[in-house]
């Protein structure tokens, strides 16, 4: 396993740190009459449609 042989400085380690960031997770919108935003390739938690078609029983 590589093992630095030097520390690392702090404006590199910042500089290394600054390209992790946190991306907005993509939404869609379901098909059913409450437009509810869902993500994508998930069923709807409101109503169970996927794709158009019902897979979840919802109560």
């Amino acid at each position: 396993m590589a093992v630095p042989k030097r520390r690392m400085s702090r404006s590199n380690t910042r500089h290394r740190r600054a390209q992790w960031k946190a991306a907005v997770p993509a939404l869609a919108t379901c098909p059913c009459p409450r437009k509810e935003t869902v993500v994508p390739h998930r069923a709807c938690t409101h109503c169970g449609l996927y794709k158009g078609r019902p897979v979840v029983d919802t109560p």
